[in-house]
């Protein structure tokens, strides 16, 4: 009997282990999500892990911007896609994209990482996907837009003046 209740005991034990264990990669989980706006979906009945990355806001680059504005900084996401070129259990990349555009070197940089992914990428558009926003979302193997989302390119500028659009074309 008494050693029924050690076994009984160790098993207890072990299962609180795991639940705990469980419970702080869920937070762990929320807290990506929260901070960065990264997570794992693996969920599906196809029992595929894919990986979530939102890019929402402007695009923070080499300059921080004000604690106020919503940004997705670079120094975050480019270490995370190199991590996930790594990972032999993520099957797959969907970046969710709304952002008004921003720095055009971090955007083109992340850009360039999201088209160099050996994994399947997918992006889709809610909101919008601005300026050098549209370089990110075809940077994807398969891009989407909602009916509702837009996409807008404008006019090179350079020290302060536009350039017109006959003039580029030309």
């Amino acid at each position: 009997m008494s050693s029924q209740k050690k076994e009984t005991g160790k098993k207890n034990g072990r299962e609180l282990e795991q639940e705990k264990t469980k419970k702080e990669m869920e937070e762990k989980e929320d807290v990506r999500l929260e901070e960065y706006g990264q997570m794992t979906l693996n969920g599906n009945k196809a029992r595929k892990n894919i990986c979530l990355l939102s890019i929402i806001g402007e695009i923070e680059g080499h300059e921080n911007l004000p604690g106020s504005s919503k940004a997705t900084k670079y120094d975050h996401v480019l270490p995370k896609l190199a991590q996930l070129e790594d990972d032999v259990g993520v099957d797959g990349l969907l970046v969710l994209l709304n952002t008004s555009g921003g720095d055009v070197d971090a955007g083109l940089a992340i850009a360039e990482m999201i088209a160099s992914m050996s994994m399947p990428t997918v992006s889709l558009v809610l909101g919008g996907s601005h300026s050098i926003g549209v370089p990110l979302a075809v940077a994807a193997d398969y891009s989407f837009i909602v009916p509702t989302g837009t996409m807008m390119v404008h006019p090179v500028r350079m020290t302060g003046m536009v350039i017109g659009t006959e003039r580029t074309y030309e």
